[in-house]
């Protein structure tokens, strides 16, 4: 009796009532025709922003690590090409389905938004606080490989830079695990790398990534029309450096580094589907900046499927080349395409490379951030946030203070969260998301079969449920090998319930 006094019936009620609630699609469109964001995105900005998401840190980074395997993951080797088709595979299922959905409701929140219209507001708050991970975590990724990438570069200027920029403190660029996994893959003393506070308690603050969130902060909150074009700037001098790397690395392919083709088998092919699965978080990326697209009905469809077919041809192209240059065993997990091109004596390309994983991932980098930004702004709109956050900015017409949030909230994470944690979390969250819209379709298709659909999934229902079936499929199988970010995710998903229920509690909503 004590108990049930402390808690009050109406709040409880209202709490339960709300779990299955809906907005009709009619709703969500009214929203975003009396939007206060600017609408001033079209086709190419769309595919900008999809290119710019998915042609970064996958392509520059992960792809080492899905080619050698890491610390708790076996890797592909020169198999990695059926990798990507396999991972190709199971998002063009997905991406259709966005491209539906993101035809007839072109409104801020991503797959959030989508699932608020079909399966109510219980699981589209858990598949939002899930899309945090595909872009706020993952983010963490991002920032680690520019981080490396602009280590390396700044090694190529040794002749001209000082040698207190040359040898930048291991604690001044990197994380605390990160440094002691060092430590302890080559017998160093962690005590050496890194300050420790009482003599118990270490201290490493990735400065540069630092720095990076806030100048991306900064872009962002000046407007998204602003970002685009930066983006649009380093994705064509990433392009141009990647295009590069194929017509030049092509004349040094030796066909024996392409034995033996999969060193480890079907488990390495799956695993390594797995892990690349994290660059092909772009397309989300489209879909949440549907809300500030002057014709979304046309263009995110186009930008959407577009991307995935560019990307994946790029992809495949460079890990033909990549795995010809270099032996598996050779390749370089943080930078492997400079290194490769190092190996073959092609240092001046190998700068340019730098050059360009440098700006590519600070593309990536800004556009997860708007993401996460219009993700969360959408969330705050329907009241599970606090009010302040969906505040828009009176000169520049963007969320500002959402921005700088998330903008914190990752400067906190950089300080916790390793690069390959990150990715593999973010890996669980795209999966997560990409069930979730191909669920959403085929709830919609049966409960409005009428709703003008500018573009349709051929089909329904067997593409969303082939969709849903090789993501779970893979998302399963990594299970029995990444122990640690096995238990983190159920873990963030167990945080989210809990924030869920205890702010609607709170905060009586209708």
């Amino acid at each position: 009796m004590e108990i049930m006094k402390i808690f009050n019936k109406e709040k409880i009620t209202n709490v339960v009532n709300n779990l299955l609630t809906k907005k009709s699609a009619k709703e969500l469109l009214d929203r975003a025709k009396n939007s206060s964001l600017k609408k001033s995105l079209n086709a190419f900005d769309l595919f900008v922003i999809g290119i710019g998401a998915v042609v970064g840190t996958g392509i520059l980074t992960i792809i080492g690590t899905a080619i050698q395997g890491g610390p708790e993951s076996l890797g592909a080797g020169p198999a990695i090409i059926v990798s990507m088709v396999l991972a190709a595979i199971a998002c063009v299922f997905s991406a259709l389905c966005y491209s539906e959905i993101a035809s007839i409701i072109p409104v801020s929140g991503s797959v959030y938004t989508y699932c608020y219209a079909t399966l109510g507001e219980f699981l589209a708050w858990l598949v939002g606080w899930v899309l945090m991970l595909n872009y706020v975590i993952g983010n963490v990724t991002v920032a680690s490989s520019w981080v490396g990438y602009l280590t390396q570069l700044l090694k190529g200027f040794s002749a001209h830079l000082p040698n207190f920029i040359l040898n930048f403190p291991l604690w001044l660029r990197s994380d605390v695990r990160t440094i002691y996994h060092m430590c302890e893959r080559y017998g160093l003393d962690a005590h050496d790398k890194m300050p420790y506070l009482f003599d118990k308690i270490p201290v490493a603050i990735n400065l540069p990534a630092i720095i990076l969130t806030i100048l991306s902060t900064l872009i962002l909150i000046r407007g998204i029309k602003e970002s685009t074009r930066f983006a649009s700037v380093m994705v064509g001098l990433n392009l141009f450096m990647i295009l590069s790397f194929i017509f030049v690395g092509a004349f040094y392919v030796k066909p024996s580094n392409w034995v033996p083709f999969a060193p480890n088998g079907i488990e390495g092919i799956l695993m390594g589907a797995f892990i690349i699965f994290f660059a092909y978080i772009g397309f989300d990326a489209v879909s949440t900046a549907a809300e500030e697209t002057k014709n979304p009905q046309k263009d995110l469809p186009f930008a959407i499927l577009g991307t995935l077919v560019f990307c994946t041809i790029l992809y495949i192209l460079v890990a033909l080349v990549l795995t010809g240059i270099v032996p598996i065993n050779q390749i370089n997990p943080t930078a492997p395409i400079s290194a490769a091109l190092k190996l073959i004596n092609k240092d001046f390309l190998a700068g340019f490379i730098s050059i360009a994983a440098v700006c590519a991932l600070a593309s990536v980098f800004l556009i997860c951030q708007l993401a996460a930004t219009r993700i969360l702004y959408a969330m705050s709109r329907d009241k599970f946030l606090p009010k302040v956050l969906r505040s828009i900015h009176k000169k520049y017409r963007t969320p500002h203070i959402m921005t700088i949030v998330v903008g914190l909230v990752i400067i906190v994470c950089a300080l916790f969260m390793d690069l390959n944690i990150s990715a593999q979390l973010c890996n669980y969250g795209t999966f997560t998301s990409f069930i979730a819209i191909c669920v959403a379709v085929i709830i919609l298709r049966k409960k409005e079969p009428n709703l003008k659909r500018p573009f349709k999934v051929p089909f329904v229902p067997l593409f969303p449920i082939l969709g849903i079936i090789s993501c779970m499929a893979l998302m399963f199988f990594s299970l029995k090998q990444l122990t640690t970010s096995s238990i983190m995710f159920p873990l963030w998903i167990l945080i989210g319930v809990g924030i869920y229920f205890g702010f609607s509690y709170k905060n009586l909503r209708s």
